[in-house]
């Protein structure tokens, strides 16, 4: 394939991803045009783009989700690539199909792999096909409630019922004895529907403790595919990764080679070119499985890029304009320990309900070995329409003992007044003896929340104080000023706790 120079790309996503495709086209002096919904008017991305369409209303679906919308604004801003980001359109073949029939060109892999790798029965098939391992289940969606029980008594309970074309653990349910898989199989059903408009559902056997572990796999159009080694990411809440490493702490050197081997053969087996992610299961014994595959770039890609050096939206870009890829298998190293803390607006004390609104202040960390892919500022007005993510805070060490002290140094560093985040949740999780000792697996949330949760007494001051603090400048910025101005040499801090202290009395 003859590579075709890229000049302006669209941007069809939003938030902190949005802003990490500008800045890797802004490196590679490419034009970059940004979409946005009524409350995102004022977001990072469209400031930070060279353009900027607006798509409608808050709903993704009259936004980010409106493919007519999109490719509207790709022709009327003249882009002649697409970048979809993750999420939202990322895995919609028929977006992606589209984008190709409208003339421009799609950063990510052919629409008929994502059709085949998509579903995740399908994948299934392609990985059996290709002599990868799976976890014990079936190849087919479930007819019925009582087909799914024949299949269950079939594999053996515990079983795990898993939407076919989902994602993010939604349509996804655990179930431990028949006389709960009935309810169970419609909740999944009905979840299943709401989330991908398609309700079939599948059975995997469950694998008890197991670890998440994916491969970042890499093809271009010459038939070229590498791996980048892979990334640890058991660190779970309802089937959500919250906290993910590079190397994994748990996986041998062998079995490490046998995962990252397993990938390539499979991608290879599909044809896949530009980013993907082969996730597998991991049990206590090492034994591996294929999950499923994302034909897109991840969340956490982050610490792929900081342990090997590649820059993973710039070779996406790079392969979509029909370059081979650069170097070799031999040539990607892991270099170091690189460990990312997804920052949400959530209240982790009130079952991590999402929590929007105002930044009133931020205080970024720094410092060596600190990334922060940012997606907010100050006096930003973070919307309750979509996924809470603010920001990726990532932190590299030479080991993984260094990483870890650079991220807790971070997190101690990292302020953000006005949405509730889980910045606390982060700082207790990694205190964690199991974490620190790189003793954990997918239930270790689960396990230790109580631990996580626990405020010691002088957080609690701290908290207040802080509390006080941004309610003394909300009051501070609404009363007018009359009169004379009165200086003090008080810190506001000071005067905060002062102010706290006579309204306890």
């Amino acid at each position: 394939m003859k590579p075709k120079k890229i000049k302006k790309i669209l941007i069809a996503n939003r938030g902190e991803i949005a802003v990490r495709v500008i800045r890797a086209c802004r490196d590679l002096g490419i034009k970059t045009v940004a979409v946005f919904s009524d409350p995102d008017r004022a977001a990072l991305h469209v400031r930070r783009a060279d353009e900027a369409y607006h798509l409608g209303l808050a709903t993704p679906k009259e936004s980010y989700l409106n493919a007519e919308k999109i490719l509207a604004a790709a022709k009327a801003s003249g882009a002649d690539a697409v970048h979809p980001g993750y999420g939202f359109l990322s895995e919609n073949a028929a977006f992606a199909a589209a984008v190709t029939a409208a003339g421009l060109t799609f950063i990510g892999p052919d629409p008929e792999v994502m059709t085949k790798m998509g579903s995740k029965i399908g994948a299934r098939q392609v990985a059996e096909a290709a002599g990868v391992p799976v976890v014990p289940g079936i190849q087919h969606p479930l007819k019925d409630a009582e087909e799914a029980l024949q299949v269950a008594q079939q594999i053996g309970f515990p079983i795990l019922l898993k939407a076919a074309a989902g994602g993010g653990g939604k349509g996804m349910r655990v179930v431990r004895e028949a006389k709960d898989l009935k309810s169970s199989f419609t909740l999944a059903q009905n979840e299943a529907l709401s989330s991908f408009k398609d309700d079939a559902v599948y059975i995997e056997k469950l694998i008890e403790g197991p670890h998440h572990i994916e491969v970042q796999v890499f093809g271009d159009r010459h038939g070229n595919v590498i791996h980048l080694w892979e990334r640890e990411c058991s660190v779970q809440r309802r089937h959500q990764k919250v906290i993910e490493e590079s190397p994994s702490p748990f996986i041998s050197p062998e079995t490490r080679r046998g995962v990252c081997e397993m990938a390539v053969r499979l991608a290879k087996a599909v044809g896949y070119y530009n980013a993907g992610t082969i996730e597998c299961l991991v049990d206590h014994r090492q034994n591996y499985y294929f999950l499923e595959m994302n034909t897109r770039l991840q969340v956490e890609h982050p610490i792929t890029e900081m342990v090997t050096g590649v820059d993973l939206v710039k070779l996406q870009i790079q392969v979509a304009e029909g370059e081979a890829l650069p170097f070799r298998q031999e040539d990607i190293e892991q270099r170091g320990h690189a460990v990312e803390c997804r920052i949400y607006a959530e209240d982790p004390f009130h079952n991590f309900m999402p929590a929007p609104g105002l930044v009133i202040d931020m205080q970024y960390p720094l410092g060596p070995g600190i990334r922060l892919d940012n997606g907010i500022y100050q006096g930003f007005q973070v919307p309750m329409d979509y996924d809470p993510i603010l920001a990726k805070l990532v932190a590299w060490g030479q080991n993984r003992e260094e990483a870890v002290q650079r991220m807790q140094r971070a997190l101690s560093e990292y302020r953000i007044s006005g949405p509730k985040t889980n910045l606390y949740f982060h700082r207790r999780a990694l205190a964690q003896a199991a974490f620190l000792e790189g003793r954990y697996d997918t239930h270790f949330i689960d396990r230790h929340m109580k631990e996580i949760l626990e405020v010691p007494h002088e957080e609690t001051t701290k908290a207040m104080m802080a509390a006080a603090l941004v309610k003394l400048l909300e009051e501070s910025r609404l009363k007018p000023i009359t009169g004379e101005v009165q200086v003090s040499d008080a810190s506001s801090w000071r005067m905060a706790g002062r102010k706290l202290q006579m309204r306890e009395r």
